[in-house]
């Protein structure tokens, strides 16, 4: 029975990833469990890994995907980095522990499947984005952006209605059969998912809603907090500077994001990360800068995540707390 070393300074292909998603069930199976919730357009089982400890109480959710766009590599490494390091720090992290308890971690690690695998193939294929649909009518090109698919002011700005370009939004909202199974699951667990993270590469942002201009979130000021301090925990790993603000303010507005359309129903903590580098490399960072961007990112994360929770969670606790005191109270004064 042989132990799977997995090298995580590695770019792997989506064969190796797929049976990285197997072996994290098999060694983890009291935490991690696989699911599937949608099938990509050439048959692709897209599927998550559902991570935390059984618990009799209702839970809350962090929702993480990578690997939207197809050439941003840097983000399905992140996601495999990601469930190393919580897997490996819940038995001996108290904090960790507790967040197992109280959330499960529902996290993607490539939603583009098709897009990614057609990433792989040579040289002429490496900057691959959208995902591998046919285009309409008599359109020869294929794929559409799936940031730009889903029902959150589709169609309106940084997109285009060519379906040879990169930001092809597609012949309607949630043409894509990823972008469906995404909405699908975010709308059936909208009550409990409290944070939605989506991890892109670059230009080193954290991006909060919205991506059209002139709307802001009701709780701007907080997303814009939480994402500052986000942005200092990054920097004070390897000292990496990251710019937080909304997609208009500091890149350029779209419309049909993933993190928009998770705001607009209802998850409170929306947020798209935008890993190294600032274009020096762009999507083709070295693999030697996969271990430091994904030390600084995970910091990064865990800093929101921690916040959600602790939100979340110690108004519950305080409750609790209180009760026992007044019911300890009452028996005393008997």
């Amino acid at each position: 029975n042989t132990v799977l070393v997995y090298n995580y300074t590695n770019y792997h292909t989506m064969d190796e990833i797929s049976d990285w998603i197997q072996q994290m069930e098999k060694d983890h199976p009291d935490v991690v469990s696989r699911m599937v919730y949608g099938t990509t357009y050439e048959k692709r089982n897209i599927t998550l890994l559902k991570i935390g400890l059984n618990n009799t109480m209702p839970k809350k959710a962090i929702w993480m995907d990578c690997g939207i766009h197809a050439r941003e590599w840097i983000s399905p490494a992140f996601c495999q980095h990601f469930v190393k390091e919580i897997l490996g720090s819940y038995k001996t992290d108290g904090k960790m522990r507790k967040m197992f308890k109280n959330l499960d971690f529902y996290i993607t690690p490539v939603l583009n499947m098709d897009g990614y695998v057609y990433s792989w193939k040579d040289n002429s294929t490496r900057l691959w984005r959208k995902s591998r649909s046919p285009g309409p009518g008599n359109c020869t090109c294929f794929g559409t952006d799936l940031n730009r698919n889903f029902y959150a002011n589709w169609g309106m700005v940084g997109i285009s209605r060519n379906c040879c370009s990169d930001i092809y939004s597609g012949e309607r909202a949630l043409s894509e059969p990823e972008a469906k199974a995404v909405t699908d699951f975010l709308s059936a667990n909208r009550n409990n998912i409290l944070c939605f993270l989506t991890i892109h590469s670059h230009g080193q942002l954290i991006l909060v809603p919205y991506g059209y201009p002139d709307i802001i979130p009701p709780n701007y000021d907080e997303l814009m907090q939480v994402g500052l301090a986000a942005a200092k925990a990054i920097k004070d790993v390897h000292g990496m500077d990251y710019t937080v603000e909304t997609p208009p303010n500091v890149l350029y507005a779209n419309s049909g994001s993933s993190r928009d359309f998770a705001r607009l129903i209802g998850i409170p903590f929306s947020f798209t990360f935008e890993l190294r580098d600032k274009g020096q490399h762009g999507f083709t960072l070295p693999e030697a800068q996969i271990q430091p961007t994904c030390e600084e990112a995970y910091q990064g994360a865990l800093s929101i995540i921690t916040y959600v929770h602790d939100k979340t969670f110690a108004s519950a606790a305080y409750t609790e707390t209180a009760t026992l005191w007044i019911t300890l109270w009452a028996i005393l004064a008997l």
